[in-house]
């Protein structure tokens, strides 16, 4: 998994967490990498998507996310 992708997952849970107190999410350790990396995938796709809709077809803005993220097409 992305170095920052994992960072961001930690950060969204502590947020999360320190937002709701009570509440608790269980992802089976076996699972947990594959459900982050597919997570932020999807989020990473959706935010290059909408990049590349507003870049006027300029698909270096699309590339340049998903190399941020460190996502191979």
């Amino acid at each position: 998994m992305n170095e920052r992708i994992e960072k961001l997952f930690v950060q969204a849970l502590e947020e999360f967490k320190a937002e709701n107190k009570y509440a608790t999410i269980v992802v089976p350790d076996s699972l947990q990498r594959d459900f982050v990396a597919k997570f932020a995938l999807l989020i990473v796709q959706k935010c290059a998507d909408i990049g590349q809709q507003y870049a006027d077809g300029n698909y270096e803005v699309y590339n340049q996310i998903l190399e941020h993220f460190g996502v191979e097409e």
